[in-house]
């Protein structure tokens, strides 16, 4: 018996520590809900459809800039090495 509970009395500390750790988490991801289920506004299909077009027009844009100064240098480059 007194083994039993100078052993439980030793083991307790952590296991409440745990158990607080434990219960942040949790409070944590109800938080966690409630906001973004409560407090963000989400876009509409149709600004999502917009946003999703103007990233992909500028993207295929950067993209040929890229291209074309890739073709330039290797232009350069190359008439560079033929003086050699």
């Amino acid at each position: 018996g007194l083994q039993n509970r100078r052993l439980w009395v030793r083991f307790l500390p952590p296991v409440q520590n745990i158990l607080k750790m434990a219960n942040k988490v949790v409070t944590y991801i109800e938080e966690s809900y409630d906001e973004l289920m409560h407090k963000v506004s989400w876009p509409t299909w149709s600004e999502l459809q917009g946003s999703a077009i103007v990233v992909s027009v500028a993207s295929l844009i950067i993209a040929i800039i890229v291209f074309a100064m890739d073709e330039v240098f290797k232009n350069v480059l190359l008439q560079f090495y033929k003086l050699f």
